[in-house]
C-alpha cells in the first residue's frame, strides 16, 4: 500500500512539473508569419478536420505545404484529428480554415497544453511507472526513485511543455514496445513499435534493435519449431498494424507515394540549426553541404550509420537479452543521431528514452549524458525564452538524481560498466588506470557548465 501512495505522489510531482512549465512562452509565440511548432500542431488539426484524407498531404489551394504541411506518418494525423474535433466542440474559431492560421489566445493555450497532458497520462506515464514497477532484483524504494528520475527528465518536459510537441505519445509508444519484448509479451511489444514508428518515422531509430531482438529470440527457441511460430505470429502482428494505420493511403500509388515524399524530406539538407551531431560538428571546418552533392551526403551518411550500429545488433541478434537489448536501443539510437541524414536537434530525445532506462544501471554516466542532452538543446530553448524553466528542471533532475543513486559514489571501472574495456587496454598499456577519474572529471565540469 506504501509503495501505491508513493508511486501517486511521484506522478503528481511529475504531472506538477510538467503543468509549472506549460504556464510558460512556446514556440512561435507572437511571431508571424510562420510562428512555430504550437502553430503547426494547430495547423495540422485544422487541415485534418476541413479537408479529405485524401488531400492531407497534398499540396494545394487549401493546403499550401510551405505552411507547416503535414510531415509526419498517418498516426499523428488521426490524432491531430482526434483533438481538433475536440476544438470544434469547444470553439470552433480554433481550427476553422485559413481564418485561424496563427490563432492564440489564453483558452486555445489551456487546451493545447491540456492535450498533451493527457497523452502524457494516457501513455508515456503508465508505461514509466509499469517498467519500474517490473525491474527485478532492486527494493521498491530503488523503483519509485527510478520512475521519480524518469519522470523528471527535463529534455522531454522542455520539449512537449516548454516548445510544444508530442514527443511523449511515439515515446510512450516505444516503451511499451520495449515492456512487452524484455517481458515476453512480444505481440504486445510489436504493435507498440509499430504505433511508435507510425507516430513519428523518426522511431526507426530504435525498430532496428527490435528487430534483432525479437529475431534473435526466434533463432533461440529454433525456427523449425517455436521460433517459426514466433516469427509468423510477429509478422503478422506488424504487417496488420501498418495497413490499418495506412489503409486510407493505400487506395492509390500515388498517394503513398507522397506521403513517403513528406516523411522523409530530403531536400531539407544533411542537419537542421544547431544540432549536436557529427555532421553539424564536422561543417565548422569543412561545409559538406555546400561542396558535396546531395546523393553523396546521403550515401556518405547511409555508410557511416550503418557501420556504427553494425556491430551492436549482430552482438544482439546472436545473444539477445533485456539488458542487451536495452543498451543496443542506447547505441543504435546514438549512431542514428550522430551519423543520419537530416536531423534536427529535438532528435537526441530519441536517444534519451533509452538512456533512462539503464539509469538504474549505470547512473552517473546516464545522468551525465541526460543532462548534456538538455543542454545541447539550449539554444533553441532560448529561442522560446525557456532559460528559467530549463534552470530549474535541470537543477531538479540532477538532485533527483544524485540523492536517488549517490552518483558520485558509483565511478569505479565496474560501475560505469568499463572494466572489460579497461582490462583490454592494459594488455598494451598497463598504466592505463586513470579513465574513471577523468569521465567524473569531465562530468562534474560538463555539468557545472550546464
Amino acid at each position: 500500500m506504501e509503495k501505491c501512495y508513493l508511486m501517486t505522489a511521484v506522478v503528481l510531482l511529475g504531472l506538477t512539473v510538467r503543468w509549472t512549465v506549460s504556464l510558460n512562452s512556446y514556440s512561435g509565440a507572437g511571431k508571424p508569419p510562420m510562428f512555430g511548432d504550437y502553430e503547426a500542431q494547430r495547423h495540422w488539426q485544422e487541415i485534418t478536420i476541413n479537408l479529405p484524407i485524401k488531400q492531407w498531404y497534398f499540396n494545394g489551394s487549401d493546403n499550401n505545404l510551405q505552411y507547416w504541411g503535414l510531415d509526419y506518418p498517418p498516426l499523428t494525423a488521426y490524432h491531430s484529428l482526434l483533438c481538433a474535433y475536440v476544438a470544434k466542440f469547444i470553439n470552433p474559431d480554433w481550427i476553422a480554415l485559413h481564418t485561424s492560421r496563427g490563432y492564440e489566445s489564453q483558452a486555445h493555450k489551456l487546451f493545447m497544453r491540456a492535450t498533451v497532458l493527457i497523452a502524457d497520462l494516457l501513455i508515456y506515464i503508465p508505461a514509466v511507472v509499469l517498467y519500474c514497477c517490473c525491474l527485478k532484483e532492486i527494493s521498491t524504494k530503488k523503483k519509485i526513485a527510478n520512475a521519480l528520475c524518469i519522470l523528471l527528465y527535463p529534455g522531454l518536459i522542455l520539449i512537449d511543455y516548454g516548445h510544444f510537441q508530442y514527443n511523449s505519445v511515439s515515446l510512450g509508444f516505444a516503451l511499451w514496445g520495449v515492456l512487452g519484448v524484455s517481458y515476453d509479451w512480444d505481440l504486445l511489444g510489436s504493435l507498440a513499435f509499430c504505433l511508435a514508428i507510425n507516430y513519428k518515422q523518426m522511431e526507426l531509430y530504435h525498430s532496428l534493435p527490435f528487430f534483432c531482438f525479437l529475431l534473435g529470440k526466434c533463432f533461440k527457441k529454433g525456427l523449425k519449431g517455436k521460433g517459426f511460430v514466433l516469427l509468423i505470429k510477429l509478422a503478422c502482428t506488424v504487417v496488420a498494424a501498418f495497413i490499418l494505420c495506412w489503409l486510407p493511403f493505400f487506395t492509390e500509388r500515388e498517394q503513398t507515394l507522397q506521403v513517403l515524399r513528406r516523411l522523409f524530406p530530403v531536400d531539407r539538407g544533411l542537419f537542421e540549426d544547431k544540432v549536436a551531431n557529427i555532421w553539424c560538428t564536422f561543417s565548422v571546418f569543412l561545409k559538406i553541404r555546400d561542396i558535396l552533392p546531395h546523393h553523396i551526403q546521403i550515401m556518405i551518411s547511409l555508410c557511416f550509420t550503418f557501420l556504427s550500429l553494425l556491430p551492436t545488433c549482430i552482438k544482439l541478434t546472436l545473444h539477445p537479452s533485456p539488458k542487451g537489448f536495452k543498451f543496443t536501443l542506447v547505441s543504435c539510437a546514438l549512431s542514428f543521431f550522430l551519423f543520419s541524414f537530416q536531423v534536427h536537434e529535438k532528435s537526441i530525445l530519441l536517444v534519451s528514452l533509452p538512456v533512462c532506462l539503464v539509469l538504474r544501471e549505470i547512473p552517473f554516466m546516464s545522468t551525465w549524458f541526460l543532462l548534456v542532452s538538455t543542454f545541447s538543446m539550449l539554444p533553441l530553448l532560448l529561442k522560446d525564452e525557456l532559460l528559467m524553466p530549463s534552470v530549474v528542471t535541470v537543477m531538479a533532475f540532477f538532485i533527483a538524481c544524485a540523492t536517488s543513486f549517490s552518483i558520485f559514489e558509483k565511478t569505479s571501472e565496474e560501475e560505469l560498466q568499463l572494466k572489460s574495456f579497461s582490462i583490454s587496454v592494459r594488455k598494451y598499456f598497463p598504466c592505463f588506470t586513470f579513465l574513471p577519474r577523468i569521465i567524473r572529471h569531465l562530468a562534474l565540469q560538463r555539468s557545472l557548465i550546464s
